[in-house]
């Protein structure tokens, strides 16, 4: 049930988190991968102060005609089983629905996919460097499964990577690109580490909307 999704943090208010839309953003607690520039370190571990589901509901109440959606982001938001019902939740409020992604669970995926109007999904690199970024074996293949989902869902997407001068160089840039149209998608957007919070690797990003999380929800 919603009642369980374990959530981190809640941003009051984005211009970022989905282009062009005006969002809260949800930060979900928990993440499989653990990428040394992960911009919010403190979601990657499953336990953590986390928001009670009425609280949030009590938040977004407030918020009904002055946002345009809300974004579930994370740590990994499809690790969450309460995922599918939370989303059907904030439909039923009147919100738009989006989800920050990196694509760990592909049957996870293809539960919400449904429930959503847009997806934010994280490109890590080339199919090959995959392990070496997330820290997990085998990471490409269920990337790789969750994007064809998502292809092939007509769910509205954005592909964005993190570049990291030490983990991506322009020739892997251009493979992962190279890659991505192999599937029948486009180039990934770049966006740049951020020094602040990251994990391992001096700089990183994760949620764009980072600095406005708190983990405390209100209004």
């Amino acid at each position: 049930m919603a009642e369980g999704l374990a959530i981190g943090g809640i941003a009051r208010l984005s211009t970022c988190d989905w282009p062009g839309e005006l969002v809260a953003t949800l930060f979900t607690q928990g993440c499989p991968w653990a990428c040394g520039y992960c911009h919010n370190p403190s979601l990657i571990p499953r336990t953590g102060a986390c928001i009670a589901w009425a609280d949030v509901l009590d938040f977004l109440l407030g918020r009904r005609g002055i946002l345009d959606g809300v974004v579930v982001s994370g740590g990994e938001p499809t690790l969450q089983k309460g995922l599918p019902e939370a989303l059907r939740a904030i439909r039923s409020m009147g919100f738009r629905t989006g989800l920050h992604t990196a694509g760990p669970y592909p049957e996870r995926l293809a539960r919400v996919l449904p429930h959503l109007d847009w997806v934010g999904f994280d490109v890590k690199g080339p199919w090959d460097s995959y392990e070496r970024i997330t820290g997990v074996a085998h990471s490409d293949r269920s990337a790789r499964a969750s994007l064809r989902l998502l292809r092939e869902s007509g769910v509205a997407f954005d592909l964005r990577t993190t570049v990291h001068p030490a983990l991506l160089s322009p020739l892997d840039l251009s493979a992962m690109d190279a890659g991505l149209i192999a599937e029948g998608l486009p180039p990934s957007r770049r966006q740049p580490c951020r020094s602040a919070g990251a994990a391992g690797h001096g700089c990183g990003a994760g949620s764009l909307a980072v600095h406005g999380m708190q983990r405390i929800a209100g209004n």
